[in-house]
């Protein structure tokens, strides 16, 4: 069977006055589309897995919102983390859960505040993905192909291209490559010299492979965290659970699957796609992803008007008047009474100012 685990922990700070630590961005409609973002990402996978195989990890105040937004999930498949640990604790966790109720399991990951524009592409590339890491022990990633410098995005650098899928030899797959290399957050001139070499893609944080398969990796290059889930695994699915991942769950290092594992193992690999990602981080990606008029201002809401503006990101709550005049390259946000005017290249400091 094929599962879906929403990675769905963060707060979203740097969305602030929308983004809050009781109701973080992944459980807000941050693009006005009447869905909010996880609801959106698991909208995404309808048709390839069913609501009943799908997992979320997320803080424990985040059960009632998790439960409620996506209605009919079973109540077993929602993890929670009493602190957080990074992703490779968080992937471990469920992961074991998985095996345990379906060792024949598929697993795909996915975090909760990604945009993805098209679908259809998305779904293809994805079921093309699971053949690849059914046909054997592999793990993918999914590289984004890289349309400008960007240096707030991870890269991947592509290795030797794979054979075709043995399971289906009359379908070829899209070109998959070994993993060459994780490379962090480039300054701007690196990043222009990976984007010329055709060579590398940004790491979107996705990532297919079998329950078996990463549990083993886990097993081999992070003895420690394996342990603690071993220590867990007896009480999976029973009342004594959520107090045993209290115990042991902060006792895990905090440190991320790319580090844990990608970085170390030998069967990781990369299938380069374009389906119109963004990973939401800021307003200024906001700003970039939703449509601009002539001056370059982007505008959620359905009283806002602009005057002599000029690269502005405005979201305002729907039927809030609102007139702005004279701004240039600004943010402007309201929510639940709270108003953020700043500059978009001071955006990184709004984590800090509230």
């Amino acid at each position: 069977m094929i599962h879906l685990v929403i990675m769905a922990g963060g707060i979203g700070s740097r969305f602030w006055p929308m983004s809050t630590p009781q109701c973080p961005k992944q459980f807000l409609d941050i693009m006005g589309t009447g869905r909010t973002m996880i609801q959106q990402t698991y909208d995404r996978f309808r048709g390839l897995i069913d609501l009943q195989r799908v997992w979320v990890v997320t803080s424990k105040n985040f059960a009632q919102l998790t439960s409620d937004q996506l209605g009919g999930i079973n109540p077993h498949h929602i993890l929670l983390e009493p602190c957080m640990r990074n992703t490779a604790p968080c992937v471990a966790y469920v992961s074991w859960k998985i095996l345990a109720e379906d060792p024949e399991a598929t697993i795909v990951v996915a975090a909760s505040d990604h945009i993805v524009t098209g679908v259809d592409e998305f779904r293809r590339v994805i079921a093309q993905g699971i053949d690849f890491v059914e046909a054997g022990d592999r793990i993918l990633t999914l590289g984004m192909q890289p349309t400008r410098p960007e240096t707030g995005y991870g890269y991947i650098e592509q290795g030797e291209p794979t054979s075709l899928n043995p399971l289906k030899p009359l379908e070829p797959l899209e070109p998959i490559f070994k993993v060459a290399s994780f490379r962090e957050k480039p300054d701007f001139a690196t990043a222009e010299e990976y984007l010329a070499s055709g060579n590398f893609t940004w790491n979107s944080g996705m990532f297919l492979w079998k329950a078996a398969t990463i549990v083993a990796e886990l097993r081999k290059y992070q003895p420690e965290i394996s342990d603690i889930m071993d220590r867990l695994a007896p009480h999976f699915f029973t009342v004594r659970e959520q107090s045993m991942v209290d115990q042991l769950y902060a006792t895990c290092p905090k440190i991320s699957i790319d580090y844990a594992v990608m970085e170390k193992t030998q069967i990781a690999y990369v299938m380069p796609a374009e389906f119109g990602w963004s990973d939401l981080g800021t307003w200024g990606s906001l700003h970039t992803l939703t449509p601009q008029d002539d001056d370059r201002n982007a505008i959620i809401g359905d009283g806002v008007k602009l005057i002599d503006c000029e690269g502005c990101m405005v979201r305002m709550p729907q039927g809030k008047q609102v007139v702005i005049q004279g701004l240039k390259d600004c943010i402007v946000a309201e929510h639940n009474g709270t108003l953020l005017i700043c500059r978009l290249d001071s955006e990184q400091h709004i984590k800090d100012w509230h």
